[in-house]
Order: structure tokens, then sequence, then C-alpha cells
């Protein structure tokens, strides 16, 4: 049962994630930042809310898991910082920082 929950999840979270950086990724990946900030709120709200392991397998591993993207993010902040190293640096740090933020926010909202 857990697998195709994961499944699920995750094939809403990946065509999520493909729909956001089609159509916002441009020169800067807007589309790539939202889907990670986003994705980091909603998992500090499952995890806030001690939600059950059928519902985190669903909508943490499977839709955050699909919808957030480590891989692009590491591809997009190299491609940044060929424009220059501080922009490359800027877009690296603000997807971090706003991330573990709404990761935090989104635990405080799941525990109130």
């Amino acid at each position: 049962m857990t697998p195709l929950l994961v499944a699920l999840g995750a094939a809403v979270g990946a065509t999520s994630r493909f729909l956001a950086a089609h159509y916002l990724d441009r020169r800067t990946p807007w589309g790539t930042l939202l889907v990670n900030v986003a994705g980091s709120f909603v998992l500090g709200v499952l995890f806030g809310a001690g939600v059950s392991a059928h519902a985190l397998a669903l909508l943490g591993t499977g839709l955050c898991g699909g919808l957030t993207t480590y891989s692009a993010f590491a591809v997009q902040t190299r491609d940044q910082a060929r424009r220059g190293l501080a922009i490359g640096a800027a877009y690296g740090g603000a997807t971090i920082v706003a991330s573990l933020a709404a990761c935090a926010c989104g635990f405080a909202l799941g525990q109130a």
C-alpha cells in the first residue's frame, strides 16, 4: 500500500514541478525556486501536524518528494553562477534560506 501512495503523490508532484518549470523558468529559474519553497512548507506542515504514516507517504515522500528538486536546483545554481558568481550565490542562498524558513513556518502552522 505504501509504495502505491508514494507513487500517486509523486505523479502529482513531478507533474506540478514540470509545469512550474515550463511556465516560470526563464533566465532566472523562478519555477524551481517556487516548488522547492512550497514543498518545504508543505513538508513542515505535515511534520508539525504529526500526520499518519500513510498521509506522510502520500503527501510527504510522494507529493513533496516529486515536487521539490535538488538536482535542478544544483544545476540552475551553477548556471546562474555562470552569469556571475554573486548571482549564483544569491540564487542558491535565497533558495536555501527561503526553503528552510518555509519549512519552519509550515511546522509552526502544523502544530497550531
